[in-house]
């Protein structure tokens, strides 16, 4: 998300006392002028989680569900020079696990400085820690009032590996150019991914003795949008590297690369939205002495979405969501075959119908109900067996949302 210098909602994310001092030194603003800048905003979001079979999010197959889904987060920003705004926001985030996860963190925190602002353009530069621009709902996917369901799309915005996607900590250049019956947006970012333990568990190396780190990647989106925003378009690319520094001796050391393409379209009426996104998620990981570790495949993902505005404050959505580990190998029988885990372990259908209202701009509610046919996104961390899980399984949501 870029920050316009009339934008209420700082975005990404400010890092680093020198850079934040310096700038502050260099601002001939006043510091009365700065207050009148400064934004605080917040929320909060606990979701019932109830399910059969296999669990999401903390123990949601038991008879009571689970409420250890929690969202909770507050940013600032502050303008000390025209040019010049400084935007930060700490997240404390529960996703079943242990109470532990929820430790407040640096969600984003950036310096982001305009260099050229005009009638019809705006070209800008931000370093710090940047929301990643991939897709359409990534950099603001933690506030429940701009997702247009409790959960997103788990084949694009993965839960499970939630942190390789989520942000970045380097240099991000962005540009908005206004033209005739539109705008153009373009944002490119360098820096280190983050690579937390749930990149980890994925990869199968939690139980491995070593360490995973993130190396320098690249990020980048071009989006249009059409006759304010009635059509919009986008697409988006990574190439992401990390690398796994073994205390085995008989292990080796390995290298992970993530490079996904991913296609976005919108269609906004006047009562309803119409909203694809597809994927291919290219990823490897080699070098390893053990062969059992090592794989190159690419993956294929999407979803088309309804959404329908009913009344001033309620809406509704239909969606069906479809993610496949490898393009190789799409019913998992190849992998179940080579490792004796479940097939359905590497393919997600997902039949989505989801109820939101807004009785007040400060207060949302939502439920929805997820129909599912594969354990491809299912977090592993809730499921630590894959052979307890089952195939076919149902999932429902209530969610209470709070802003100030």
């Amino acid at each position: 998300m870029i920050a316009s210098k009339s934008s209420r909602w700082s975005s990404p994310h400010a890092r680093g006392v020198i850079a934040l001092l310096s700038t502050l030194a260099a601002a001939p603003a006043t510091a009365g002028d700065m207050l009148d800048t400064l934004q605080v905003h917040g929320f909060l979001s606990q979701a019932l989680v109830i399910s059969d079979h296999n669990d999401f999010f903390g123990p949601s197959s038991s008879d009571e569900g689970s409420l250890e889904y929690t969202e909770l987060g507050a940013n600032v920003s502050l303008r000390p020079h025209s040019d010049v705004l400084l935007a930060a926001q700490v997240l404390s985030r529960r996703a079943g696990g242990d109470a532990s996860d929820a430790q407040p963190v640096l969600d984003y925190g950036v310096v982001d400085y305009q260099m050229l602002t005009t009638q019809r353009r705006n070209l800008g530069l931000q370093v710090g820690r940047f929301k990643n621009p991939f897709g359409f709902y990534n950099q603001t996917r933690d506030v429940a009032f701009t997702r247009p369901s409790i959960l997103l799309p788990q084949s694009i915005y993965f839960d499970r590996t939630r942190s390789l996607g989520l942000a970045a900590d380097g240099v991000s250049l962005y540009l908005e150019e206004r033209l005739s019956r539109g705008t153009l947006r373009a944002q490119v970012g360098i820096g280190q991914a983050q690579a937390d333990d749930d990149l980890r568990r994925t990869l199968a190396l939690d139980s491995v003795p070593g360490s995973l780190e993130p190396r320098t990647s690249a990020i980048g989106q071009l989006r249009y949008e059409h006759d304010g925003g009635r059509i919009a378009a986008a697409i988006s690319t990574a190439m992401v590297k990390a690398h796994f520094d073994s205390s085995a001796p008989a292990m080796g050391d390995g290298d992970f690369d993530f490079t996904p393409w991913i296609l976005s379209l919108q269609y906004n009426a006047e009562h309803w939205s119409l909203t694809a996104e597809y994927a291919l998620r290219g990823s490897s990981l080699q070098g390893f002495d053990d062969p059992r570790f090592n794989f190159d495949i690419t993956g294929e993902s999407g979803y088309v979405q309804y959404t329908r505005r009913f009344s001033d404050d309620w809406q509704w959505l239909v969606r069906y969501d479809r993610l496949i580990s490898d393009r190789d190998d799409s019913s998992g029988d190849a992998f179940a075959a080579a490792t004796g885990q479940p097939a359905h372990s590497r393919f997600a259908e997902d039949i989505t119908f989801g109820l939101q209202w807004l009785p007040r701009p400060w207060l949302l509610l939502a439920a929805e109900y997820h129909r599912v046919d594969g354990t491809g996104w299912l977090p592993s961390q809730d499921n630590p067996d894959p052979d307890d899980t089952r195939r076919r399984w149902n999932l429902i949501l209530f969610q209470l949302s709070l802003r100030f």
